[in-house]
């Protein structure tokens, strides 16, 4: 029990990091844990690593939220298209033979969190309302299509796609990224561990305990730093964690 506590913790650890600081689903992290050190089924993994995210995200965009950087009116149109085209994108993948991508949202995790400390974003809340509402909505419904298809179609990197969008091709301003990213993965992560749980049934209720408890500490910890952290600070904390996480995850798989 001891050892599953550990395990849990240290994963809760890194998921509720990657939450707080850049919206990063906590099944990249937790699952690879538990499939890893206590030999756990993979499904039944999985659907603890996203109710983990559950709250996690729940609780980081309200904190998003509270400190004005969450952008709830083009978040819910893309979360709209993400759900939706996710499974479009997963249906699609079932008609794919050899379809093998397992590894994309552990490079892409790397790549970004290597991006954020090399190229950081320093777009300002200014230029970011600068932009005509109706585009960034048009915006919103083709890269949440875009996201959804390909996290649909790859099974990964949901956060991931949500947070380099965002910043490079939407032109957010990293906290409101982040807190929009969020907010959109913890309606995505319920509904996927609702599906996983009526499939699979009820998981390891000390493992499902364990994870969310410290998934949502840490998530809580590193969302209020984040929102007090200047641009530059913020920039190299994120692309620090994501960086560690990417490389954690590589040797663990």
């Amino acid at each position: 029990m001891l050892f599953k506590f550990i395990i849990c913790f240290i994963a809760g650890i890194g998921a509720g990091l990657g939450t707080g600081f850049a919206g990063m689903s906590a099944a990249a992290v937790i699952a690879p844990m538990l499939i890893t050190f206590l030999q756990m089924p993979a499904y039944q993994a999985v659907g603890i690593a996203l109710a983990s995210d559950v709250l996690a995200s729940a609780i980081s965009a309200y904190t998003y939220k509270k400190n004005k950087n969450l952008d709830i009116k083009n978040g819910i149109v893309m979360m709209i298209f993400v759900l939706c085209f996710t499974l479009v994108g997963s249906y699609v993948a079932s008609r794919v033979p050899n379809h093998t991508m397992g590894n994309f949202s552990v490079f892409m995790t790397l790549l970004l969190g290597i991006k954020f400390i090399v190229k950081p974003v320093m777009t300002t809340k200014e230029s970011m309302d600068a932009v005509d509402p109706k585009k960034r909505l048009i915006q919103s419904v083709v890269c949440g299509t875009i996201i959804g298809f390909i996290c649909g179609f790859i099974g990964a990197g949901g956060g991931m796609m949500m947070l380099l969008i965002l910043t490079s091709v939407l032109g957010y301003e990293l906290k409101t990224a982040v807190g929009t990213s969020v907010f959109i993965m913890a309606f995505t992560a319920f509904t996927g561990a609702a599906s996983h749980f009526a499939i699979g049934g009820v998981p390891d209720l000390w493992c499902l305990i364990f994870c969310v408890v410290s998934t949502l500490l840490w998530a809580r910890v590193a969302a209020r730093f984040a929102n007090k952290a200047s641009a530059a600070t913020l920039n190299r904390a994120t692309g620090i964690v994501l960086t560690v996480l990417g490389i954690a995850i590589l040797v663990l798989g």
